[in-house]
């Protein structure tokens, strides 16, 4: 149903994602609103990591309240607040032990800030499965 596309005449990914993904006609799709690391543990405020597991829990939590999972992922956006190779570092780092092997079509943006100050980044999702 999810089809990893790769050109061999396209430079291998630098990390773990797919250049584009195939859905089979027909099928169901998710789209997952920007989720934060707005949690309940007030370390998360400063705390690039524990911002980032956070946000990707509740995109997990989405995809589970649809029947899905993350093998359903087709797209990953985020959002982020902070430059440099650190945070794109740090942002992997989460997102590859998150994914637990599975890979998606990602865009990683650095953007001047987000809808609350203390929030350093936010994750989009987009998702689809068989009817």
């Amino acid at each position: 149903m999810i089809k990893h596309i790769n050109p061999e005449e396209l430079k291998s990914p630098s990390s773990r994602y797919s250049h584009g993904i195939e859905v089979a006609a027909g099928a169901r799709w998710l789209h997952v609103s920007g989720q934060t690391g707005s949690g309940g543990d007030v370390r998360s405020l400063t705390n690039f990591e524990l911002q980032a597991e956070e946000a990707f829990s509740k995109v997990e939590a989405i995809l589970t309240g649809a029947n899905m999972s993350k093998a359903n992922l087709v797209k990953l956006t985020a959002y982020v607040c902070l430059p440099g190779k650190e945070a794109l570092a740090a942002y992997r780092k989460v997102r590859d032990r998150w994914l637990e092997g599975h890979t998606t079509a990602s865009t990683y943006l650095v953007v001047v800030g987000l809808a609350n100050p203390n929030l350093l980044m936010e994750i989009e999702a987009i998702a689809a499965a068989d009817q």
